[in-house]
């Protein structure tokens, strides 16, 4: 576990968020000219985050401990007019996703992490799919792949090492002031006491294309029906409270979130996961997201799942937000570990 180094995110939080949130957000395919003249490569970045949480065999790099989930999305037919994405004509797609923490430990407390995350993937009746994933946060704490890699370097704890102190924070949280306006986030915004009545954000702006090749920017959120209640005291207590209290909850009916589209306007940032566009800019409701079943991750249908945000339908594309773009390689880095230790322990080695 990582120790309490930031003044208010307690418990090491702020570097378990940013592994939640960003899951290993750097790698391009062919690196970077990164800090110290290095070029990390996915790998590398896989190895940091491991470095922080541990290795655990089998297990995600990130967003380690989770459940998985099955519903289906009822697009309203709202959002048809502003993306060519067959998702958004009117009418039912099928829904694997899966509901997790921040962190790369599948056994940490729930209280552990202070941001919940929602990954969709989401197939059409013509085949088409689409997968997001998506933050109970609706910024990240850093802009650019570079400050994800200066903060992991200034939060690692391994075998070899007994980490950095409060000064290498200090240094980064100098150097990197945006930061301050996540810590005020979760300041106004204390954690939800379910998976079932968080919001989940896009966090990153995307691109949504029409029928006549015109581009909008957005971004997304699904709004839950259930009321927003903050986590309890006795709820920290319980290691498992969240997967805990989703299965009691779907034992009383289906879960639903509504998907809200929120159109940019000129100037509105789109490289800056970090700012918050205008609480003023216009909304579409685009339809219901409903949840039906939970399962455990071990054997469930989102296991083999790799929730890569890039992983687009026509009609949908990516924004020029760095942290983006930077994203598939380290989610392919991950998967491809995992699913070799999943290998090597099937046939007994």
């Amino acid at each position: 576990m990582l120790k309490p180094h930031y003044r208010h995110v307690a418990g090491g939080a702020l570097a378990l968020v940013m592994l939640g949130a960003i899951a290993g957000a750097y790698a391009y395919t062919h690196g970077f000219a990164g800090l110290l003249g290095t070029q990390p490569s996915a790998a590398r970045i896989v190895d940091r985050f491991e470095a922080v949480s541990g290795k655990h065999p089998g297990f995600r790099r990130n967003h380690a401990k989770g459940v998985c989930v099955t519903g289906y999305f009822d697009s309203s037919g709202q959002a048809a007019s502003l993306s060519r994405a067959s998702v958004f004509a009117a009418g039912r797609s099928r829904v694997v996703g899966r509901l997790s923490i921040g962190g790369g430990n599948p056994a940490q407390a729930d209280a552990a992490s202070n941001v919940r995350s929602l990954a969709l993937s989401i197939v059409t009746p013509d085949g088409s799919e689409w997968r997001t994933a998506m933050n109970s946060a609706p910024i990240f704490p850093v802009r650019t792949p570079e400050a994800l890699f200066e903060l992991l370097a200034a939060t690692r704890q391994g075998p070899d090492s007994t980490g950095y102190g409060n000064e290498a924070l200090d240094a980064f949280l100098k150097k990197h002031p945006e930061t301050a306006r996540f810590d005020q986030w979760l300041r106004d915004h204390p954690p939800s006491s379910g998976f079932d009545n968080a919001a989940y954000y896009s966090v990153s702006a995307f691109r949504f294309i029409d029928r006549d090749n015109r581009t909008r920017d957005v971004r997304w959120s699904v709004v839950p029906d259930d009321a927003y209640a903050r986590v309890t005291d006795a709820q920290k207590s319980d290691v498992d409270f969240l997967e805990r209290g989703l299965a009691e909850r779907l034992g009383q009916g289906p879960v639903r979130w509504h998907m809200m589209v929120t159109l940019a306007q000129p100037g509105d940032p789109t490289r800056d996961s970090t700012r918050q566009w205008p609480a003023n800019r216009a909304r579409v409701d685009a339809g219901t997201l409903v949840v039906v079943r939970e399962e455990p991750q071990i054997d469930g249908p989102c296991r083999d799942i790799s929730f890569d945000p890039l992983t687009l339908p026509d009609g949908i594309a990516a924004s020029d937000d760095p942290l983006l773009r930077a994203r598939s390689a380290a989610y392919a880095e991950s998967h491809a570990r995992r699913t070799r230790e999943e290998a090597r322990y099937s046939v007994g080695q």
